[in-house]
């Protein structure tokens, strides 16, 4: 079960981090990165999103793992362990 509930239309999603090394072995810090897209494991789906009177069903599900837009989603702590709370529109695409 999900440590939270995210509200209409958003999406938990709990970060997963990718160690970056240089060719040489050297182990790049997460200050070094400069890409503007994260990875993440869905962990909780809110509710569809209404539109003019009508659900718009969403689009990811439970464990998918997706692309998402670095600054856009709220980081949360719960628990001891980060999350973000996304809107769908935050998330890039589903990893396949």
């Amino acid at each position: 079960m999900a440590p939270l509930k995210p509200m209409r239309g958003k999406v938990l999603i709990k970060l997963i981090k990718e160690e970056k090394m240089t060719k040489s072995g050297i182990v790049l810090p997460d200050s070094v990165e400069k890409e503007e897209l994260e990875r993440g494991e869905v962990i909780a789906v809110g509710d569809a999103k209404m539109d003019h009177g009508k659900e718009l069903p969403m689009q990811v599900n439970v464990g998918d793992k997706v692309i998402l837009k670095k600054y856009g989603p709220d980081k949360v702590k719960f628990d001891g362990e980060d999350f973000c709370v996304a809107d769908e529109d935050d998330l890039v695409g589903i990893v396949a």
